[in-house]
């Protein structure tokens, strides 16, 4: 069976900056034998986390209007993911953030053990604040993050001036090889006896009692 990537696009625009960096990054993945998948979030409100906790019951979020229990319901079919956001003030993208925090929280266990990348599109800075603000939630997640030759990161204001940004490009390519390699590399260990690591019930201790 083909392994398949899962490339989310955190910006309000669907073919924009961010969506011609990771088509970019789709190109690599086909070259490489993989299959990849595009996931836009959407311009429909985005609710940010309440905390109510009825996701951990149901595995759902209550809230219906906008894409994420769609997102939720596709985690099983993918073997990486790659999220893809603008940079805003030198952050991600609010509706990527409130979408994310609910992803995350709701359904950890589904991206667990599961490579992930960040690629973030800028017009000029930020990048890489924005790029640790989406890695921060991989690392707390028992996911294997995927780098690059550089920060995973395109420049321009517009997908015209994204394809003149030669390295930028060439830092997808590079991206989706070394994530192309990392599941053959699990794959391989898999069909050689090699065992996912036991995740052991978290331990929550809080500093204040």
């Amino acid at each position: 069976m083909t392994m398949k990537v899962l490339l989310l696009n955190g910006s309000p625009h669907k073919t924009g900056c961010t969506y011609t960096a990771l088509t970019e990054v789709e190109r690599e993945l086909n070259k490489c034998g993989l299959e990849a998948e595009h996931f836009w979030i959407g311009t429909k409100p985005t609710m940010g986390c309440i905390a109510c906790g009825k996701c951990l019951e149901s595995r759902r979020c209550w809230y219906e209007k906008d894409r994420l229990n769609e997102f939720l319901g596709k985690l099983e079919e993918f073997d990486g993911f790659i999220f893809g956001t603008p940079i805003y003030y030198a952050g991600i993208s609010g509706q990527l953030k409130s979408f994310m925090d609910r992803a995350f929280y709701g359904k950890a266990g589904m991206f667990c053990n599961k490579p992930a990348a960040a690629v973030v599109s800028c017009r000029r800075g930020g990048a890489m604040g924005g790029w640790e603000d989406v890695t921060r939630f991989f690392g707390m997640t028992n996911m294997p993050i995927v780098t690059s030759q550089y920060g995973n990161q395109v420049h321009g204001n517009t997908p015209e001036e994204v394809l003149q940004d030669l390295e930028g490009l060439q830092t997808m390519r590079h991206l989706a090889q070394n994530m192309a390699w990392m599941l053959k590399c699990i794959e391989a260990g898999k069909k050689a006896g090699v065992v996912e690591p036991d995740v052991e019930p978290m331990i929550r201790t809080n500093f204040i009692r």
